[in-house]
């Protein structure tokens, strides 16, 4: 029976890989054609080397740091074993990925998942959770898309209880190695209890369509320093109180009292982690709403609408009434 499981997770590791932008490029394949490995102990967590590779991981297993993890390669969790406890995934200058139903949690001072210089990249049905008792910076982002990635997709997978959740491009000034690329489709995600970045964005085109939102405590999707951002059939409730905001040379002290679903203002708020504890200034970003999202009681501070209206791969909407439905029942490990 083991064995008819991890041969059917293997065949639908290949044949859905074929998703949003991770599509493009190529496609991702991850390790199909190469070996298949079934590990349940740290020691034996190897995911280094660019031969292709399927690794099963049955845990749970704990890390102290990020396994770094090499070309053509699949990490796919068995069943709901798949645990990681403490340490995460870097995929540094590397392409050809897939990670798949994981759980990876309370990870100090570093990031979930790590992406840098990555190319075609499926981050699919994972579960990444921490605590907020802890402050902002106590751990770092869930999934952090860095450095002139390109051609990632980020689908099913549930955040929840954290700060600061996933982040795309890590300064404003890094516009030079970062114009041009992160495309990056992030869809039917399942967000609850987070503070912010669902995602926030520099200079990226990211594609956000039906992807559930509950209790986002401060600011949702942050498109800033030029980014641009596609919003479609997405359901956003039980959002903080909204507000109305000033006039933009006031707008960053209301920014401080009130939550915001989709922004493109570029000020970063102080649950932000910004370098200076009272927030900081960046250029705005762009906006575009496509298909209907329901946005609940919460509010928009759309500044600026966008040319990025289309993508370059076909996808279905999941109509907007079946959102919390399908993302609930999907969303997550065990699920594939």
């Amino acid at each position: 029976m083991i064995a008819l499981i991890l041969a059917l997770s293997y065949f639908f590791t290949y044949a859905l890989a074929q998703d949003g932008y991770a599509s493009q490029n190529g496609g991702t394949k991850g390790g199909s054609g190469g070996t298949t490995t079934t590990v349940s102990a740290a020691a034996a967590f190897q995911t280094a080397s660019d031969t292709a590779k399927t690794v099963y991981l049955k845990g749970p297993i704990s890390l102290s740091s990020q396994a770094t993890v090499g070309n053509n390669t699949s990490i796919i969790g068995v069943g709901t074993t798949g645990v990681i406890n403490g340490g995460g995934l870097k995929i540094i200058g590397k392409s050809n990925v897939i990670v798949r139903n994981l759980v990876i949690n309370k990870v100090v001072g570093n990031d979930a998942i790590t992406v840098q210089k990555a190319k075609n990249v499926w981050i699919d049905h994972n579960e990444f959770y921490s605590d907020t008792t802890h402050g902002f910076d106590y751990y770092d982002g869930q999934v952090d898309i860095t450095h002139a990635c390109d051609f990632i997709t980020v689908s099913y997978n549930y955040f929840h209880d954290h700060y600061k959740c996933s982040l795309i491009g890590h300064d404003p000034s890094n516009s030079a190695e970062d114009t041009g690329k992160f495309h990056i489709t992030y869809h039917h995600n399942r967000w609850n209890n987070i503070h912010t970045r669902t995602p926030a964005m520099r200079f990226a085109h990211v594609h956000s369509y039906n992807n559930l939102f509950d209790n986002v405590v401060s600011q949702g999707i942050h498109s800033r320093s030029l980014a641009q951002v596609l919003i479609e059939g997405n359901v956003f409730s039980n959002t903080s109180e909204p507000g109305k905001f000033f006039e933009k040379p006031m707008r960053h002290l209301n920014r401080l009292m009130t939550m915001e679903i989709v922004s493109t203002y570029g000020f970063v708020i102080p649950d932000d982690s910004p370098a200076n504890p009272t927030g900081d200034f960046e250029p705005d970003g762009f906006a575009n709403l496509g298909a209907a999202n329901d946005f609940g009681t919460g509010k928009n501070n759309i500044t600026a609408v966008g040319t990025f209206t289309s993508v370059p791969y076909a996808y279905t909407l999941t109509p907007l009434a079946n959102v919390r439905s399908v993302v609930t029942a999907g969303a997550g490990i065990g699920k594939i």
